[in-house]
């Protein structure tokens, strides 16, 4: 398996002059080094690659013992372009993914273990939290049925924690492949359950504190919750 961080962004409405991964946090780490030993806890961290774009040197420096994957067009792309530039470098393995301005709770990797075990694709959820501007998720016959911000009557949200099993990453890819330049990757996770009939569980994480940073705001509650 392996693991992929997806930093490329430019983070414009955190209003950093530097990769919002880097964004210092109330427990003396960055966002991205609370994630990095959160994951570490649980896996090695040979398997970490970070895709890149905003700035990359800087984040390149800080973390010189990570693999690097470079999105060149990060300022007019979203995250399915840096994530499938990822997943063609790891077209045969399973691949966990996490946004990369998402802070959690470290026991929450335990809660994802079995479903890595088993090989089955998913989407870690909070079934506690329904804002109108996250991703949302509805479910058909126990799997995903539907996975964006404009879901209505969403059971929770998506937190930005995701795993693709090798038996499915090939579809997946294609699925990338065919979103456009501004599409987040839950598009692509949409178009593989209505064209591939992808089965994507969702784990639900909500005992745990899980939470990304857009906002100022989110980052005044993410320095409370740690």
């Amino acid at each position: 398996m392996k693991i992929i961080i997806l930093a490329a962004g430019i983070g414009s409405r955190l209003g950093n002059p530097f990769p919002k991964p880097l964004t210092p946090l109330n427990n003396g780490k960055t966002i991205m080094q609370t994630q990095i030993d959160n994951i570490s806890a649980y896996f090695d961290v040979d398997s970490i690659s970070v895709v890149v774009g905003f700035k990359k040197d800087i984040i390149m420096e800080r973390f010189p013992e990570l693999t690097y994957i470079y999105n060149p067009f990060f300022d007019i792309t979203n995250t399915s372009k840096s994530l499938l530039k990822a997943l063609k470098k790891h077209k045969d393995e399973s691949v966990l993914w996490f946004n990369g301005d998402v802070v959690f709770d470290q026991k929450l990797l335990s809660i994802l273990q079995p479903a890595i075990q088993e090989n089955t694709s998913f989407v870690a959820v909070n079934t506690n939290r329904v804002a109108e501007e996250e991703v949302k998720y509805t479910l058909k016959n126990g799997y995903v049925n539907a996975l964006s911000k404009e879901v209505e009557n969403g059971l929770g949200e998506a937190v930005g924690i995701n795993y693709i099993a090798s038996k499915d990453i090939k579809y997946f890819i294609e699925r990338l492949e065919q979103c456009d330049a501004n599409d987040y990757f839950e598009k692509g996770l949409e178009l593989a359950i209505e064209k591939d009939n992808l089965k994507l569980s969702a784990i639900d994480i909500s005992k745990y504190n899980c939470m990304e940073v857009d906002f100022v705001e989110d980052l005044a509650a993410v320095n409370k919750l740690f």
